[in-house]
């Protein structure tokens, strides 16, 4: 992850298409290039509980193309250890999530609700629908997988 001091629009700019998120609070704003490796809806009971939803709509993209733009003192890295292979930041004045640093800190899963601009990736899939909310139905006609395919 970077930190850019450019308020950043979405859009192109260099020949890189942005996308701009922020946090509930609009403290932290971050930027992104428009290109995600991949989307999913995630029905574990981490993501349940953690968005409050019977799922999370998560799009993951290398770190390097993710940048803080505003706030990054409000950032807070949960679990930021030695020993672990990543982290999930929040914002310490709304504690909105803003992305998980994962995969050996290679990627970040950044959930697509706080983007301002739309992704031209979408979700394709669901993740760990073995253990979704009993009471939710998937009713849409993307790939399911019981646990992380792998």
């Amino acid at each position: 992850m970077t930190q850019s001091n450019t308020s950043g629009t979405g859009g192109a700019s260099g020949g890189i298409t942005w996308l701009r998120g922020q946090c509930f609070c609009g403290t932290v704003q971050l930027r992104l290039e428009d290109a995600f490796a991949y989307a999913f809806y995630c029905h574990c009971s981490r993501c349940r509980r953690r968005t409050g939803a019977a799922c999370a709509a998560i799009g993951g993209i290398e770190v390097a193309k993710l940048q803080v733009t505003a706030g990054e003192e409000q950032i807070r890295r949960l679990g930021d250890v030695p020993g672990n292979d990543g982290y999930a930041a929040v914002c310490w004045e709304c504690c909105s999530p803003l992305y998980s640093v994962v995969r050996e800190r290679r990627y970040a899963h950044v959930p697509l609700g706080m983007l301002l601009d739309v992704p031209s990736r979408r979700p394709d899939h669901h993740l760990h629908v073995a253990s979704k909310a009993p009471w939710y139905e998937i009713t849409d006609g993307l790939r399911q997988y019981d646990v992380y395919p792998g």
